[in-house]
């Protein structure tokens, strides 16, 4: 592929008067990921979505800019986009993740299979490297250059394939998967160089684990002799907590179990010396489950682990290795924003690197360069990308100008921390969206957002599609993000706040919220909306059952019923310290199971609500919703279902998206705002209505 100079969206457009965003607006706004600084420090390569209505999805592209700042240069452009760009050690060659089904199946892989790709730095088209069975997840390049990495799943037997073709497929729930295992790549000419796969010279794969395990996660370590891996029973998301950190030689010999726990781990990494393996857990120094995430070192050799990060408040969400070894990075969530620490490990004492109003993520940390990349996600911009030395000293150092445009095209609401006390008088903490047109002493509808997890926490930053803050408060709206008792990064004490029930705390910190924004003199209390998704679908059934105050509701993929929930759900590890107990044993705690269920309480509804769900939704299945949309349905409560097809939990189609804010804005304006509300088309509706406009007029 030709490499093509081009001026991101961020970059055009003249000067003309800002105006409200749109949901479509907003929709388009693309996204930075995976920014990675190559072996010189000069250039950086980053991944970034963008909308594409004919194809009804975001297509990702790898990009590269200079690391100081400049023109942004376009490196792929597959119909199906690519992702995960990573340098090879000599800076000369850069390797991706994509689905181009004809280069797949000419090299002998599946059509449907993610191959690894490889392409010169300079420019050039990228070529299959790999021609799997199946499709490849993750991958890392060997220090030398001379291999690659990568786990896959297991490929279907013959028979498989038969049965299949024959529509013989009857299958075993939660049996039916393939083990994924660590493979290599052979790199022709080694060190990434000329004849690297892009020349045409697709490498020879190697496997490296097998058996009936999977590897859920790699990583090398920096000499490349050892590899520290997790491996669980399957690839199943609720087994993850059976899951254990492992070390190898990088052939697959000499494997040992470095722990004995059972608490789910991740991002394991193998000290510099080769003696310490770091990993992280949501669990405390006795490995009970249910905590902010913390930072744990072991032997490599296997013993017991200890924890570094126990007297901290925050939840660390990614940690690595100093290039000494004598000290930890990490990105800690610290209530509302999220910011780079360091660790000195001889004193126990972190500093803070970064610090604002804003959520630092998809941070990396290259320890040959001593910095860090990363994306800060502001209020006014959804993440350019920076670096930083690895010692701090200083402001980082701005590499993209991808937004610019936002803050300059758009009128967008501010954001504020506020804080009050809950039922119990402890400190709850949130952020506060103004209405874009606010004044003092006027009062406005209120918006409340609570968000999922909910081992999670709202911070400064854009917001996306899924709040469009940025709309609601351009149609009078005020909007609350509530940090609510159960969320992260203030503290042990405030998460495990549902540990032995659901709701306790919660509910009643969001509705003090509430308050504390009536008694500012900014809500108006006969205008108060909820909506969330997940855990804040979970907190809009229970409070629709506890109170009327508000005027409208929206349900997104919300538990109704933690009996038959915790079942149906493909995760149940953290939902057994809320009640002590599964539901299935003798003495089962099934009254405190019923007692936190919304469904229980669903005969005192007086408030119209819509629910939201994907079909596919394996996390908190359909029939959550349906139990919660056919008792307020008998009950005579304004009510409707939507349900998305072929969507999982989180949706990812254009006009589903669209569709969800539009209904949710509908319900909103119907019945808090009495105002009539018109629904916002898709680009290609639009185009549509205006060829039938053209052709009537004709």
């Amino acid at each position: 592929m030709l490499l093509t100079l081009l001026v991101s969206a961020g970059f055009a457009g003249a000067a003309h008067a800002q105006r409200p965003m749109t949901l479509v607006d907003l929709l388009n706004v693309g996204r930075i990921t995976d920014p990675r600084l190559s072996p010189d420090g000069k250039q950086i390569l980053y991944a970034f979505a963008e909308t594409d209505w004919k194809s009804n999805k975001r297509i990702t592209h790898i990009w590269r800019v200079p690391a100081d700042g400049g023109a942004a240069v376009q490196m792929t452009n597959g119909a199906e986009g690519e992702s995960s760009p990573r340098w090879s050690p000599d800076g000369k060659t850069i390797a991706f993740l994509a689905r181009r089904r004809a280069a797949s199946v000419a090299s002998g892989g599946s059509d449907e299979a993610s191959e690894i790709f490889v392409m010169p730095a300079d420019g050039g088209e990228g070529r299959a490297l790999t021609a799997h069975a199946t499709a490849i997840s993750r991958f890392a390049w060997s220090p030398d250059g001379a291999t690659i990495f990568f786990t896959a799943p297991d490929e279907k037997t013959a028979e498989e394939k038969a049965r299949d073709k024959a529509k013989d497929d009857v299958y075993a729930f939660d049996e039916d998967f393939k083990q994924s295992h660590l493979w290599t790549v052979a790199v022709a000419n080694g060190a990434g160089g000329p004849g690297a796969g892009a020349g045409g010279q697709g490498g020879h794969e190697q496997r490296i684990t097998s058996g009936d395990y999977a590897v859920t996660d790699f990583e090398l370590s920096r000499d490349g002799r050892r590899l520290a891996i997790e491996r669980a029973p399957n690839p199943l998301f609720g087994y993850s907590d059976q899951g254990e950190v492992w070390t190898m030689n990088a052939d697959g010999s000499g494997a040992v179990q470095v722990t004995r726990n059972n608490v789910p781990e991740s991002g394991a990494e193998i000290s510099p010396d080769g003696s310490q393996v770091l990993f992280l857990a949501q669990a405390n120094e006795a490995f009970e489950p249910y905590y902010n995430r913390k930072i744990f070192v072991v032997s490599a050799a296997g013993g017991a682990a200890r924890v570094l990060t126990a007297a901290l408040p925050y939840e660390v969400e990614r940690a690595a290795w100093s290039k000494d070894g004598r000290s930890m990075f990490f990105l800690a969530n610290m209530g509302v924003h999220s910011e780079l620490f360091q660790l000195d490990l001889s004193t126990g004492k972190p500093t803070q690197l970064t610090d604002g109003r804003h959520a630092v993520q998809n941070w990396c940390y290259s320890e040959t360069l001593g910095r860090h990349v990363f994306t800060i996600d502001e209020p006014s911009n959804p993440g350019e990308v920076f670096t930083l030395a690895a010692s701090g000293g200083g402001a980082p150092t701005r590499a993209t100008h991808v937004f610019d445009n936002l803050a300059r095209d758009y009128t967008l609401p501010r954001q504020e921390r506020i804080e009050w006390k809950g039922a119990d008088g402890v400190t709850v903490e949130g952020i506060l969206y103004y209405p874009i047109d606010y004044r003092d002493g006027q009062r406005y509808a209120l918006a409340v957002q609570t968000h999922g997890g909910p081992q999670a926490s709202d911070k400064f930053g854009f917001g996306s599609w899924g709040d469009y803050v940025q709309v609601l408060t351009a149609k009078g709206y005020a909007v609350l993000h509530p940090n609510y008792r159960g969320s992260t990064g203030t503290g042990d004490a405030f998460t495990r706040d549902m540990v032995g029930h659901y709701f306790k705390n919660a509910h009643l910190d969001v509705m003090a919220g509430v308050d504390k924004v009536i008694a500012m003199g900014v809500a108006d209390p006969n205008r108060l909306v909820k909506m969330g998704w997940s855990g804040g679908g979970h907190m809009t059934d229970k409070l629709i059952t506890f109170t009327d105050r508000f005027k409208a509701a929206s349900a997104g993929a919300g538990a109704a019923n933690w009996i038959s929930m915790y079942a149906q759900s493909d995760v149940r590890t953290y939902r057994t310290p809320w009640f002590g107990a599964t539901p299935w044993g003798q003495n089962a705690p099934i009254d405190l199971y019923w007692e936190s269920s919304p469904l229980k309480y669903v005969s005192n509804v007086k408030t119209p609500t819509i629910f939201l769900v994907g079909e596919k939704d394996v996390r908190v299945p359909m029939p959550q919703s349906v139990e919660m949309y056919r008792a307020l349905k008998s009950n005579g409560i304004p009510t409707h279902l939507y349900v998305a097809p072929r969507e999982p939990h989180g949706w990812q189609e254009l006009r589903h998206e669209l569709f969800k804010m539009n209904v949710e804005l509908g319900w909103f304006e119907k019945y808090a705002m009495a105002r009539e509300y018109t629904w916002e088309k898709a680009p290609e509706d639009k185009l549509e209505d205006r060829r039938k406009t053209t052709d009537q007029s004709r």
